[in-house]
């Protein structure tokens, strides 16, 4: 394995001499835009391993994407190989549907120290709630990036991370759109404590989210990626491409019904994936 091939992956060619704020955030910046949010495996008969190299064979030489445990562990890696001082988190994703808190860890994410500061670095959450650069672990300030505003609540050790949502102009109204402000305005997203975790702590994990019938992630094929304006996502058949702040608070959604051959070749012209079995979406 090797950072500078990794780096060829993400399209990342500065220099990175210094483990300091400014190339983590260029760094992670290259990594959401090139290595897409997908649970593709699931849907075309394909194991998910959660060892490393089977995780970088996987994303940076056959250019994959991968869920929140492997991107993140990839991300891990690059980090450590580079000097930065990271460690691994658990944390537990909001469930909109049941309006809580999974109680099991279901989620994976990094803590990232420079100069005394704390850091949560995550590449793995995908869709319109993945951060765009590293957030300050600091409880209640509000911090503004372009998917929109970020925060981090503390309550007895146990960190909340939030988002404040915007509105949606649709340019066609093709399907229905579930995620409306209309709820609130703040979308909860996870939560997690700063107990340092290792990747092997997600070993059942790995394996549930792969046998479960009952999770988003075997209902549906997903593939996502952070694109310089906004996102593109495909959920099953449908294709979505989203515009952040198109307008003041508001961002641009389009959305687009595939068919079987268009699954196929949006997954390689928009994401740069080619599958090596067949997809049932």
């Amino acid at each position: 394995m090797n950072i500078q091939e990794y780096f060829t992956r993400i399209s990342y060619n500065e220099s990175h001499k210094d483990a300091d704020l400014q190339a983590l955030t260029v760094i992670f910046q290259h990594h959401i835009q090139a290595i897409p949010f997908e649970n593709l495996s699931m849907h075309c008969g394909e194991t998910i391993k959660l060892d490393l190299q089977s995780t970088y064979n996987k994303i940076v030489r056959k250019k994959r994407g991968g869920w929140c445990l492997e991107s993140n562990h990839l991300l891990f890696w690059a980090l450590q190989e580079l000097g930065y001082d990271v460690c691994i988190l658990g944390g537990n994703s909001y469930e909109p549907a049941e309006r809580a808190y999974t109680t099991e860890i279901n989620h994976i994410l990094l803590k990232v120290v420079i100069k005394g500061n704390s850091y949560i670095v995550d590449a793995g959450f995908g869709g319109a709630y993945q951060a765009w650069q590293p957030l300050v672990l600091i409880s209640g300030k509000d911090q503004p990036q372009t998917p929109g505003i970020f925060r981090f609540m503390e309550d007895n050790g146990t960190w909340y991370f939030e988002k404040v949502k915007r509105k949606h102009y649709i340019s066609e109204q093709s399907v229905p759109f579930t995620d409306t402000p209309a709820l609130g305005n703040i979308r909860k997203i996870y939560t997690f404590t700063l107990e340092p975790r290792h990747i092997n702590d997600f070993q059942e994990l790995n394996t549930y989210l792969q046998v479960s019938p009952d999770t988003i992630l075997q209902k549906k094929s997903i593939c996502s990626l952070q694109t310089t304006e906004g996102l593109y996502a495909l959920v099953g058949w449908t294709f979505t491409e989203m515009k952040y702040n198109y307008m003041e608070d508001m961002d641009l959604v389009q959305i687009t019904t595939l068919t079987d051959e268009e699954v196929e070749k949006t997954l390689k012209d928009k994401f740069n994936i080619v599958l090596e079995n067949k997809l049932v979406p």
